[in-house]
């Protein structure tokens, strides 16, 4: 991950070089000269790209392990549950009809409206596939009501887009396809406090989704109130991926793809995949937001456009070649 941040912060529409790095850095020191227009590049543009493309990289990679631990099935992720979309809505609703209905011009309002968004979504899915004989939810009657609510979403987001003005629409665009070019040093600032915090509050479920593996009633023996961590899961996924949904739109095939490759790796332990998830999930995230900067340099792709088109072959040659048993 180091290796790859690294690259990232170097190399983009223009190039970096290590004495320029080490300048830009020792202008912010007090007593040396003023940064010139290539450092502020660098610190204003470059460097907090770098660095929000990791934190959200982990958060995606962090949520997709936790709804694949928490419904003990592979191919969950958070954008098939609703919290994308929902997230991405919430998003399109503030830009569109934020000022009409005072929603708030504060740093913080597009945040708190996706994660708005990306609630109401992902507990919209939760209790309409709830059984009306035991409460429980089937993956199978999860993943079809996430499709429908998905298609709900999205149909709402097309609404926004149609009555929007142009800039309102291509913002709506710019999530959509998802980007890291609106990155800045708040945006960083709020997706490392989701991200950091939501991990860490993670990490002390580890034990009890293992045991959730081996199935609900099981893990009800051991001691697991399996409704609370549902909730609870649900809710850490719903803050790391709607915040860094806001910033960035909707990127996909991160959560899903990260948790397969680390199981086939090292098992499916979640004390070390939820570490491990974060880890590989900025890697991965960095390599596909560095190479959408350079394969058309100096205009860029976006990112989700990237992760589709890499994601889609290497899910399905994991499904070909893995057998194992989740």
């Amino acid at each position: 991950m180091v290796i790859v941040l690294a690259a990232s912060v170097r190399y983009g529409a223009i190039d970096f070089s290590v004495s320029d790095i080490g300048r830009a850095l020792l202008s912010l020191l007090p007593g040396n000269p003023e940064a010139s227009l290539d450092q502020r590049i660098f610190l204003e543009l470059r460097l907090p790209r770098a660095v929000l493309c990791v934190l959200v990289g982990a958060s995606l990679g962090v949520g997709g392990t936790l709804m694949q631990g928490l419904f003990r099935n592979p191919i969950v992720e958070p954008g098939l549950v609703g919290t994308s979309s929902g997230a991405a809505f919430g998003s399109a609703l503030f830009f569109v009809l934020g000022g009409a209905l005072n929603l708030g011009t504060s740093f913080w309002s597009l945040p708190v409206a996706a994660c708005i968004g990306g609630i109401l979504s992902t507990y919209l899915v939760f209790i309409l596939a709830r059984s009306r004989e035991d409460g429980r939810a089937s993956v199978m009657m999860l993943l079809l009501t996430g499709l429908a609510v998905n298609a709900l979403f999205m149909s709402g987001i097309g609404f926004l887009s149609y009555i929007a003005r142009d800039p309102q629409a291509r913002s709506i665009t710019f999530w959509s396809l998802g980007t890291l070019s609106g990155a800045s040093w708040g945006a960083v600032q709020a997706v490392a406090i989701s991200t950091i915090g939501g991990t860490a509050i993670a990490l002390r479920y580890a034990k009890q989704l293992n045991a959730l593996m081996i199935g609900e009633e099981e893990a009800t023996y051991l001691g697991v109130n399996v409704n609370r961590l549902k909730w609870i899961i649900l809710s850490i996924n719903v803050v790391i991926v709607a915040v860094a949904t806001a910033f960035t739109g909707v990127i996909s095939f991160v959560g899903l793809i990260v948790p397969h490759i680390l199981r086939m790796l090292g098992g499916a332990d979640n004390r070390y995949l939820i570490i491990g998830s974060a880890l590989l999930g900025a890697t991965l995230l960095s390599l596909a937001d560095l190479f959408a900067r350079l394969v058309l340099r100096p205009a860029e792709l976006p990112i989700g456009i990237v992760t589709a088109v890499v994601g889609v072959p290497i899910f399905l040659s994991l499904l070909r070649r893995s057998r194992y048993v989740f």
